[in-house]
């Protein structure tokens, strides 16, 4: 926990307190003391960002206007390698 003075002629202290904020809320790493309601001001340090990888796949990325049937799954279905030596039964 860090604790500021504002100026020499405001006695009341600020306190910081780590956390992390994420998809919308923040949660900190401890409780502040003596603190049941208060305003809070809130700074982010050092944002993470998410980078997507081009190589990784997405709903309806390959979607074009003619959407996959039944028929087409039927053929691309697997029956198993004959020359692999395993059972696929």
């Amino acid at each position: 926990m860090y604790n500021f003075i504002v100026s020499q002629n405001y006695k009341k202290m600020l306190q910081s307190i780590k956390g992390i904020y994420k998809n919308g809320e923040i949660k900190l790493s401890e409780l502040p003391p003596d603190v049941s309601e208060s305003l809070v001001i809130v700074t982010f340090l050092e944002p993470q960002t998410t980078i997507k990888s081009k190589n990784t796949m997405q709903f309806g990325m390959f979607s074009g206007s003619q959407q996959s049937t039944e028929t087409d799954f039927e053929v691309a279905e697997f029956y198993g390698d004959s020359e692999d030596g395993l059972d696929w039964t």
